[in-house]
């Protein structure tokens, strides 16, 4: 019975601040990266899509990058946004779960794709001369969607255990978005095992993709090393960098976030590590890929051009 009724409780964000200045501060940058990141990822999929030099393997996961990185960061920010203009941040449990479902799923699913993407750049520089065959339109689209799949599946975890548990007296959930650590830390029943759990799920994942990322980047750089040419050798690893940082940044903050004992939690601190990848990330990623991409920059320049008739 009690863990019935505690399903229809409401949770109060504590949010980022109790500063009505410094949340409207809060609401002006937040805006800005919100707009940024839709702009510049929904942008990127326009360029993609109507520019010929880009219809290659690399770009096909670049423009499904961007697509999570809008889906993902619209998940969180629009609530917040809301919540920094409002006295009460309220939100039930299911709306919660909601949240933190389509959160984790689309979180882990730009995890996975990050990982193809390090393949596909294994084997463009690794088997030049295989690239086109191994990397077919229909094996883009099969490994796109097992991305997805494993996303959207282990998020079910995540999301079935929050709701199962019993939920009393505290509802105050000290962050501004529903993520797992914080709401378990809510829970008045035993939820070592629900940690266990997570923690298992999280490594796991972790393993499988940075394991993938590891050793696509060892052949890569082996390959790298036997290239003769200095111009050659900075053009190879220049294909490389700017997936390497977003790589860096989301897994760093990854098992920053959750390859950790529930008890070791820094509110405050993981607060702003939360809006570094819940927001800061996204907005990046099409910058990162856009300014360092020599391929990218002669197709805006020429689509560009096309528009204006020049």
């Amino acid at each position: 019975m009690q863990a019935n009724q505690s399903r229809y409780f409401i949770f109060v964000f504590d949010g980022l601040t109790n500063n009505p200045t410094i949340e409207r501060v809060l609401f002006i940058i937040f805006l800005l990266i919100y707009i940024f990141t839709i702009l510049g990822n929904g942008g990127l999929i326009v360029l993609i899509n109507k520019s010929p030099i880009l219809h290659t393997p690399m770009y096909f996961f670049l423009k499904h990058l961007s697509f999570l990185d809008m889906c993902y960061t619209s998940v969180i920010i629009p609530r917040t946004l809301s919540d920094l203009l409002s006295k009460k941040k309220t939100i039930t449990l299911f709306a919660c779960v909601v949240q933190l479902y389509f959160y984790a799923s689309l979180f882990i699913s730009e995890v996975y794709l990050l990982s193809a993407m390090a393949y596909d750049r294994y084997v463009a520089i690794c088997q030049p001369l295989l690239y086109y065959v191994m990397m077919q339109k229909e094996k883009c689209i099969i490994l796109i969607a097992i991305c997805f799949a494993i996303g959207f599946s282990d998020s079910l975890i995540h999301a079935m255990n929050t709701f199962s548990q019993v939920y009393c007296n505290n509802h105050h959930i000290a962050h501004f978005f529903c993520d797992m650590p914080p709401v378990l830390k809510l829970s008045c029943s035993d939820t070592s095992v629900t940690e266990l759990l997570v923690f298992a799920v999280v490594g796991f994942n972790s393993f499988v993709c940075i394991s993938v990322i590891v050793i696509s980047y060892s052949y890569i750089f082996s390959t790298i090393l036997t290239i003769q040419s200095a111009q050659g050798r900075l053009k190879a690893f220049t294909t490389c960098s700017s997936h390497l940082i977003s790589v860096g940044t989301l897994f760093g903050t990854l098992m920053y976030m959750y390859l950790r004992p529930n008890s070791s939690y820094s509110n405050d601190q993981d607060k702003v590590v939360s809006v570094f990848y819940t927001m800061v990330i996204p907005m990046l990623n099409p910058v990162i890929y856009s300014f360092r991409n020599k391929d990218v920059q002669k197709a805006f320049v020429k689509l560009i051009r096309l528009k204006t008739g020049e």
